[in-house]
């Protein structure tokens, strides 16, 4: 009796070459192949009269046809390879394997089906030609960097950039005698001079950037590169290929954080890779030598939050526009960074057709007013109320996923960093980047606009906290100490300083001698008397050491170029509390130093030095308060 099967054959059977027919029958031939093939392996039989733990380790696993083979192939999901060896039923298939006739996995730092699925998906969604798949995002950009850029090469990049992308280009490409260049995001034509008369190996840069929301011309720009035989790589993490495809406008890789959007729910680590086959080839030489693999559990994980990425990013885009637009006339909020915004600097660029298709992503970036003063303490504390009093998103780090983030910059991103250094990459007291999640549009607006009521000075945003005990009748208040001035202090230090033309040798000397790791620079007071000195600059122990190590030839120049002109500057009248915020303010971990306020009087624009007040100062002067009230009771 013949069945359904039995006439799809016959009718399959004179099929010509090249005319449709059974639906996935190829797939399923080959697949019977395979079944029946490992049918014929007869190690099983061995297996089974084997002792205990022979057949413990390969009881149930070692025959791999029948069912599970069938099953394996036939499961919804993508299954998680979970191995990291992949082994061959004899010599010549080991043999096929090296002449690429024989397509399969060989160690799980070469790949692995699971990580390959999510590398096929990410060239169907980018339009690649092929993919790498690596364990996070920077694994992929300074695999990518180290693979492509040769010694004595030229990388050009753009001044708005993820903090630690920057790190690597700085500080460890040099060491390869690669050359940086680092241009605005919107100055393509400087890219232009820089190809025409230079030339450079590679250019890369943030689409949208971190974490000021910058836009590129990706058009222009690949087409530049083109024309210079630059590579062109263009990191979309914040854009995700549902906005923004660098490779249909001419790129010729594109990068991913692929923990954020592509993932999507703050669960896996994943870097992404993708573009024309000569530079993945390359660079997937170099990721089997550095071993950044991407585990097969966390490629599943990806896999299966790109199903909704397209929907989660749509959403995100809706909340993030409609924030801007709320947060851009509101009061309380000095400046907003998203494209959507006529008065964004990149918005002419961004709002081509050609360029985002469907919104602009659902990180924007916003600056607190605060006091008007970018860098002032109040600012700083203005917008940690702000940041304190918002109840549905989490503070921390990172972004995409499907619950809202929040950062303030300045103390998550760029803590370390001294003030000179965050001025000239505007990460200002009162930035902010909000990361949307999925979470309702008119819910998280709800939230900042209660949050932003936090802002005034004075606001103070209530915790669940023991409140401190009452202080009683005619108890002394112990921060009476802070509300003294600085010329009130007793014991204060006489000034140690160098001239301006002091040597960076003697300047070393001067800070190991007395003690001290910051140092002013300091000439004669034009027009005063005689002892009177103006504040030029502060060295830098840790700043200035440095430099010295790399550069032994500076030993007998005058120091005042290597000192920074940016310094804490108090009058001789602020209060120790005044003293102390601004420490904090402008403390400087990246360099070791402890810090110092440099207490001076105005005088027709310039600094009469009359003190030098250091964090440890400040300590003293607290503890010898503590010490003397202790004593007295």
């Amino acid at each position: 009796m013949s069945g359904p099967l039995d006439e799809i054959s016959k009718r399959d059977s004179g099929r010509v070459e090249d005319e449709p027919g059974l639906m996935g029958k190829a797939e399923s031939d080959e697949m019977q192949a395979n079944i029946a093939r490992f049918n014929g392996d007869n190690r099983n039989a061995v297996i089974n009269v084997g002792g205990p733990s022979t057949r413990a380790v390969h009881g149930g696993e070692r025959q791999k046809g029948g069912m599970k083979a069938r099953a394996t192939l036939d499961a919804l999901a993508t299954p998680i390879v979970q191995t990291a060896t992949f082994t061959f039923r004899n010599t010549a298939e080991i043999v096929a394997y090296n002449e690429g006739t024989y397509e399969s996995f060989e160690y799980g730092r070469y790949g692995n089906p699971t990580v390959r699925a999510l590398e096929e998906k990410i060239m169907a969604l980018e339009n690649a030609e092929d993919a790498l798949v690596s364990s996070s995002g920077m694994n992929a950009v300074t695999t990518m960097l180290l693979a492509l850029v040769d010694q004595n090469g030229h990388v050009v990049s753009t001044t708005d950039c993820y903090r630690r992308t920057r790190q690597f280009v700085t500080t460890v490409l040099p060491k390869m005698g690669v050359k940086l260049t680092v241009i605005d995001p919107a100055d393509v034509d400087e890219l232009e001079r820089i190809l025409s008369t230079q030339g450079a190996t590679l250019f890369f840069s943030e689409q949208i950037t971190n974490p000021l929301c910058r836009v590129i011309d990706t058009e222009r720009i690949a087409a530049l590169c083109k024309a210079h035989n630059c590579i062109c790589c263009i990191d979309t993490t914040f854009a995700t290929p549902v906005n923004h495809r660098p490779i249909d406008i001419g790129s010729d890789l594109v990068l991913h954080s692929g923990t954020k959007y592509l993932a999507g729910h703050n669960d896996v680590m994943c870097g992404v890779l993708a573009g024309k086959k000569e530079y993945i080839d390359k660079v997937r030489k170099l990721h089997g030598v550095l071993g950044g693999v991407c585990d097969p559990h966390a490629a599943y994980m990806v896999l299966r939050g790109l199903k909704t990425l397209s929907l989660r990013v749509e959403q995100q885009n809706r909340t993030a526009e409609a924030l801007a637009k709320f947060l851009d006339t509101h009061p309380c909020v000095e400046k907003v960074h998203y494209p959507v915004l006529p008065h964004h600097r990149d918005h002419a660029v961004a709002s081509r057709k050609s360029m985002f298709a469907k919104g602009f992503g659902g990180v924007l970036s916003f600056e607190i007013r605060g006091d008007g003063n970018p860098w002032s303490q109040d600012t700083f504390d203005a917008t940690a109320r702000f940041i304190d009093a918002l109840k549905i998103p989490y503070i921390g780090p990172s972004l995409g996923g499907v619950e809202t983030l929040v950062e303030q910059v300045r103390v998550v991103g760029y803590y370390d960093q001294p003030l000179e250094v965050r001025q000239r990459l505007s990460i200002t007291n009162g930035l902010v980047r909000f990361a949307c999640g999925i979470e309702d549009t008119a819910d998280l607006i709800a939230d900042v606009e209660q949050a932003l009521t936090y802002v005034k000075p004075g606001s103070v945003v209530h915790h669940e906290m023991e409140p401190p005990m009452p202080k009683g009748d005619g108890e002394e208040d112990p921060h009476e100490w802070m509300r003294k001035t600085i010329m009130e202090l007793p014991d204060l230090r006489r000034p140690i300083t160098v001239q301006a033309d002091t040597t960076c040798s003697v300047a070393v000397n001067v800070m190991k001698a007395n003690g001290i790791d910051q140092l002013p620079v300091v000439q004669p007071f034009p027009g005063g008397v005689e002892g009177e000195e103006e504040v030029l600059a502060v060295l830098s122990m840790a700043s200035l050491s440095r430099v010295m190590l790399q550069k032994p030839d500076i030993f007998d120049s005058p120091c005042f170029p290597f000192a920074s002109t940016k310094f804490v500057v108090v009058e001789p009248t602020a209060t120790l509390e005044e003293v102390a915020d601004a420490l904090n303010a402008y403390t400087d971990r990246r360099t070791g130093d402890m810090g110092c306020v440099i207490v001076a009087e105005n005088r027709g624009g310039k600094r009469l030095l009359r003190n030098i007040v250091s964090r440890v100062d400040v300590l003293a002067f607290e503890t010898d308060s503590l010490h003397k009230r202790q004593t007295k009771h």
